[in-house]
């Protein structure tokens, strides 16, 4: 994670921009989320793609996420690895017994 978060540090520092406010991080995620949305009612729900439609995929959207996810937590400063743990750790205590386990016969 902390590779990723260099490697996208280091495209972003190229450009005298440089991040965008977190308010405009968290409106582009959001319309990425709604990208992501459309691709999989197009892949899985009642809604084909018109025919003058260009193709996309699921894994593109998800990558455009993850690339606006990195942007922001650099922004602020914010270890992902460390984030993730936290979850983990969280999940791995608190929800341990919230769902039913594969083979606890």
């Amino acid at each position: 994670m902390k590779q990723m978060q260099q490697e996208v540090h280091e495209y972003i520092s190229q450009f005298k921009e440089g991040y965008f406010s977190p308010l405009s991080m968290l409106a582009r995620m959001t319309e990425e989320v709604g990208e992501l949305a459309r691709e999989v009612n197009h892949s899985f729900g009642e809604k084909p793609k018109k025919k003058d439609e260009p193709e996309n995929s699921i894994e593109y959207e998800l990558g455009d996420i993850l690339f606006i996810l990195i942007c922001f937590a650099n922004s602020l400063q914010i270890d992902l690895q460390q984030a993730h743990d936290a979850v983990m750790h969280k999940f791995n205590t608190r929800d341990k017994d919230r769902w039913t386990k594969l083979n606890t016969d």
